[in-house]
């Protein structure tokens, strides 16, 4: 299996690092109405938990297009290795702190 990811020039998982230790790192998503994140890699498994929720969409590296509605409050836990980019195509804007687990 090729590895779609190798040559791409991939984003950071969020905007800002408001945490880090040895075993965590929490990152700062903002993304406005419309708005989309960079096409990134999660290497470590993580939770998302929603301040402010949104109507976001996933795009896979290979182009599955998910729904990926987060309302506030919501947490989802993820497992690593996607790569994916992620785009606010609500009307509100969205906020979250993405904790990684190394």
């Amino acid at each position: 299996m090729t590895d779609l990811s190798a040559d791409l020039e991939l984003g950071p998982v969020g905007q800002e690092i408001v945490y880090e230790n040895d075993r965590v790192r929490v990152w700062h998503i903002r993304l406005e109405p419309g708005e989309r994140q960079p096409l990134h890699r999660h290497d470590h498994p993580y939770l998302v938990i929603a301040i402010q929720g949104a109507r976001n969409v996933v795009q896979t590296i290979d182009g599955t297009t998910i729904d990926a509605d987060e309302p506030t409050g919501g947490v989802v836990y993820r497992d690593p290795g996607a790569v994916h980019m992620l785009t606010n195509v609500g009307d509100t804007t969205y906020l979250a702190r993405l904790v990684e687990l190394k």
